[in-house]
C-alpha cells in the first residue's frame, strides 16, 4: 500500500487535525481517529462551503459542483435495471437536497428519499413532498429495488449495523448502488494530507476497493459492476489546490486530475468509483 498521510487537518470547518488509522477488521480499510461523538459530529457540517447540503449556485466551485452534478443524474439513472412490468421503487439513502429523488420521479420512478442533516432535509421536502425521510429506521422497513448511497456510506458512523439494514430493505433482485472515494488514486497519493476527499471528520471511514469487496462479502452480497467517476478527479483536485493555497491551483488541479484519469485507466484506481452490488444467488 503507499504512504498514508498519519495526520489530515479538517480544512473546512474547525481546522483540527485528526489521524487515519488502520482497521484490523477489513483490509484497508482507514478510520478517522478520534472519532466525534455523535451528538457533536453535525457542528462539523455547519458550513455554507459544505456544497451538498445547499442549493447556492453562486461562485465558480458551486457553480461547478451544479454542473457535474446535472450530468451525473442521468448517469446515475442509467445505471439503474430496466423494468417494463412496474415501475421501479427506489431508494436515495443520503439524498443532500434531494436532486436525484426529483430526477428519479420525473421518469417514472417510485423513488424516495433519506436525509437526516434538517437544512437538506427542509429543502429536498420542498422539492419532493411526502418523499424524504430523516429517520433511517422508519424508511428502511421498507422494500426497494434500487438503494443508492452516493458518497455517504463514508459517513455513517455505525458502519456495520447501517449496512446491513441497507440490505435487509432491498428486494430479492434489488440493486445496491455505492459511490466512494479511493484513497489509491493518483489524485490521492499526489495531494497526501491536503486531498479533499479525506474530508475529516465528516468522512469517517475511507475506502479502496478491496475494502469495499470485504466488507460486502461479510453480508452475502457480490460486486457486479464498477463504474468510474470521471468528474471527481477534476473536482477534488480543485479543492486539494485551495486547501494547499496554491494560487496557480486553477491550472494545475485539471493537470493532476487528468493524470489521474489517465493513469487508472490502466490501474482501476479512480478518485471515486460506484460499485453495483447484489445479493449473492
Amino acid at each position: 500500500m503507499k504512504q498514508i498521510p498519519k495526520q489530515v487537518k479538517d480544512f473546512l470547518v474547525s481546522h483540527e487535525e485528526f489521524e487515519l488509522k488502520k482497521s484490523t477488521q477489513y483490509d484497508e480499510l482507514l478510520y478517522t481517529y478520534p472519532t466525534p461523538p455523535l451528538e457533536k459530529l453535525g457542528a462539523y457540517y455547519e458550513s455554507d462551503d459544505y456544497i451538498s447540503h445547499e442549493d447556492n449556485a453562486q461562485g465558480i466551485m458551486n457553480k461547478l459542483y451544479y454542473w457535474v452534478k446535472q450530468y451525473n443524474l442521468k448517469f446515475k439513472k442509467d445505471l439503474f435495471p430496466v423494468s417494463k412490468n412496474k415501475k421501479l421503487r427506489t431508494l436515495d439513502y443520503g439524498c443532500g437536497t434531494g436532486d436525484f429523488v426529483q430526477y428519479l420521479n420525473r421518469y417514472n420512478y417510485d423513488a424516495y428519499g433519506l436525509e437526516p442533516n434538517p437544512k437538506a432535509f427542509a429543502l429536498a421536502s420542498k422539492k419532493n413532498p411526502a418523499k424524504i425521510f430523516r429517520d433511517s429506521s422508519l424508511i428502511l422497513k421498507e422494500k426497494f429495488d434500487v438503494i443508492t448511497l452516493y458518497h455517504v456510506l463514508e459517513h455513517i458512523p455505525n458502519l456495520e449495523e447501517e449496512i446491513n439494514n441497507i440490505i435487509n430493505a432491498l428486494s430479492p433482485d434489488g440493486k445496491l448502488f455505492i459511490a466512494v472515494p479511493n484513497y489509491k488514486s493518483f489524485d490521492a497519493t499526489y495531494y497526501k494530507e491536503y486531498w479533499a476527499a479525506y474530508d475529516v471528520p465528516r468522512h469517517l471511514w475511507h475506502f479502496s476497493e478491496k475494502t469495499i469487496v470485504g466488507i460486502f462479502s461479510q453480508f452475502g452480497m457480490v460486486i457486479e459492476s464498477i463504474y468510474p467517476l470521471w468528474f471527481d478527479s477534476f473536482y477534488i483536485s480543485l479543492i486539494s489546490e485551495k486547501y494547499k493555497r496554491n494560487k496557480l491551483g486553477f491550472i494545475t488541479a485539471p493537470i493532476i486530475g487528468l493524470i489521474s484519469n489517465l493513469k487508472a485507466c490502466r490501474t482501476g484506481e479512480y478518485s471515486s468509483k460506484i460499485y453495483q452490488i447484489t445479493k449473492k444467488n
